[in-house]
C-alpha cells in the first residue's frame, strides 16, 4: 500500500497477512506434514484448545471493532483515524485487533493440527510487528501527537509490558 500522510501506510491489509498466513501453513502442511500436534494432542483436546483461541481472539477483534465503530474511526489502519480511542478494550491493550488475530490463527492452527501454521504465524510476527503495528503507532503519533505519546506509556502493546 502507498504511504500516505493522514494514513499508517501499512505495508499489507492485516486481513490479507492473515490469509496468507492460514493458506501458507495449510499448503506447507500437505507439502511437509510433520504430524506434531497430532501426536502430542488428542483430537478433543485440539478442539478445546483451538475453540478457546478461536473464541477469545475472535471476542477480542470483535469488541475492539465494535468500540472503534462506535467512536466513529475506521478500524483499518490503512485508512485515516478520525478519532484516538482509549476507552472499552483499547484501555488495557493497544492492538487487541491484531492479537484477537493471532490467536485466531492460533486456534486454527490447533483445531486443523496444523503444525507449519503455528510456524508461519509465529515467522509472520515481525513482519506485521514492524510492517503495520509499528507504522501505525508512528501515524497515531504525528495524528495526536501528545494524547497518543501519553495513552502509549500507561497502555501496553499486546498485552505484556513492552
Amino acid at each position: 500500500m502507498p504511504a500516505s500522510t493522514d494514513t499508517a501506510g501499512v505495508i499489507a491489509p492485516p486481513p490479507l497477512i492473515a490469509l496468507a498466513v492460514i493458506l501458507l501453513g495449510f499448503l506447507l502442511d500437505w507439502l511437509f506434514p510433520a504430524y506434531v500436534l497430532a501426536v502430542l494432542l488428542s483430537l478433543r483436546e485440539r478442539l478445546l484448545i483451538g475453540g478457546f483461541l478461536l473464541l477469545a481472539g475472535g471476542g477480542l477483534a470483535f469488541m475492539a471493532v465494535k468500540t472503534l465503530r462506535g467512536a466513529g474511526t475506521d478500524p483499518e489502519p490503512w485508512k485515516p483515524s478520525a478519532h484516538l480511542v482509549t476507552g472499552g478494550i483499547f484501555q488495557y491493550l493497544r492492538n487487541p485487533i491484531y492479537l484477537g488475530g493471532w490467536l485466531v490463527i492460533a486456534g486454527v492452527a490447533f483445531a486443523f493440527a496444523s503444525d507449519w501454521m503455528l510456524v508461519v504465524l509465529v515467522l509472520s510476527l515481525p513482519l506485521e510487528h514492524y510492517g503495520v503495528v509499528l507504522r501505525e503507532e508512528r501515524y497515531l503519533e504525528r495524528r495526536f501527537g501528545e494524547a497518543y505519546r501519553a495513552y502509549k506509556t500507561t497502555v501496553p502493546r499486546y498485552g505484556w509490558p513492552f
